[in-house]
């Protein structure tokens, strides 16, 4: 399958936008966690369409269009008990993606954030796109 970025870029627009979205936050907040959703797949959507947007390759071209749509998806579980320990547990957790598209040329790629452990939760994300 052809990535439109590497899978290290991929891990790098991920990191990030946690980091930034939620790296102060010290445990899992419910109030807040729509808001955090909706900040981290902005932050990776933009992040995605300016480092694969495509670019003319002289001031006489025009842009060329767009090669991939791009859908991500942030999930967000906070841990049973908060911070997990061996009396409190962790919720159990599965999540599967399945598509019929081009092998070729489409794709999906999932993740999970580190830093989301010591905050009493798990951030899962998931990055798709298909070609156009």
């Amino acid at each position: 399958m052809a990535a439109p970025l590497q899978t290290s870029e991929l891990q790098e627009i991920a990191n990030n936008a946690c980091n930034q979205i939620l790296g102060e936050t010290k445990k899992y907040d419910h109030a807040s966690v729509a808001g955090w959703n909706t900040e981290i797949i902005n932050t990776i959507l933009q992040s995605l369409i300016s480092k694969t947007a495509p670019t003319p390759t002289s001031s006489d071209d025009e842009p060329k269009s767009a090669s991939h749509k791009y859908i991500v998806n942030s999930t967000i579980i906070q841990h049973h008990g908060g911070k997990p320990t061996e009396a409190s547990g962790r919720r159990g957790m599965h999540s599967a993606i399945g598509a019929y598209w081009n092998n070729e040329k489409d794709g999906t790629w999932s993740w999970k954030w580190d830093g989301a452990e010591e905050k009493g939760m798990d951030v899962v994300l998931t990055v798709t796109w298909v070609s156009i």
